[in-house]
This record gives structure tokens, sequence and C-alpha cells, in this order.
């Protein structure tokens, strides 16, 4: 297929899939006239591609997963290099929570600090200590 039909397929559009092969992650073959030819396998790697970029995964990390699909294997997660790669992120993701969690926690202190001076009697009016 060519590339303006490969990208309507997949969901993006040519510009980016001259990027991915630029970037080594899609392989096109070429016709006598010199346009890009793409195989329906190119399909598949392509969406797992957007399916890892969507999810926040960069061009690098990426690599083992289009490798692995290559392999012949029904998906991208797994082989061994694909599996070291989502153990980095899920530990990635983990930090993140927690960084969230700790944020959360600060932000809800200062929300029921906030909340109970708005309501304290003493808020318009000079209380004794």
């Amino acid at each position: 297929m060519l590339i303006g039909e490969l990208a309507t397929r997949a969901g993006t559009s040519p510009r980016t899939l001259r990027y991915y092969e630029q970037q080594g992650l899609v392989r096109a073959g070429r016709d006598a006239n010199g346009y890009r030819q793409y195989d329906d396998a190119e399909l598949r790697v392509v969406r797992e591609i957007r399916s890892l970029l969507a999810a926040g995964f960069g061009i690098e990390d990426i690599r083992p997963f289009v490798a692995c699909l290559r392999a012949g294997n029904q998906s991208g997660h797994v082989c061994p290099d694909s599996v070291l790669v989502l153990r980095r992120k899920l530990a990635e993701v983990d930090g993140f929570l927690g960084q969230l969690t700790d944020l959360r926690q600060q932000l809800r202190a200062q929300l029921d600090e906030a909340v109970a001076l708005r309501e304290s009697p003493c808020r318009t009016q000079i209380c004794p200590p």
C-alpha cells in the first residue's frame, strides 16, 4: 500500500510515517517510480507505535516493541527487552504516583486549613489567644 493509504488506515499522517521511517521504526520498500510501498505488517507496527506513544513512551522505548513484532510475535510486549522497558516505565509511573499522592496530601491539608479559618468565628473579629 502507498503511504497515504497506510496513513489513513493507521489514523496518522504521511509526514508522521516518514518520521517513523527516518527513526528506523517503519520500513518501506520502493516501487519503480520511487513511491514508498508498505506491506500489511507495517500497519501493525504503526498501530503499536501510536499506542505506545499515546501511553507516554518515547521513540527509544518503542524500539524493542517494534523488534518484537518484527520477530513474528503476536504482541510487541512479550519479548524480554520489551518487558524491561515496561518494568522501567512502571517504576517511573509509580514514582510519579508517589509524588502526586504527596502533593494531594499537601493540597488537602491547605484546603482543610483554609476552610477551617473561613468558618472560624474569629475570622472577622479579634479573638483572645
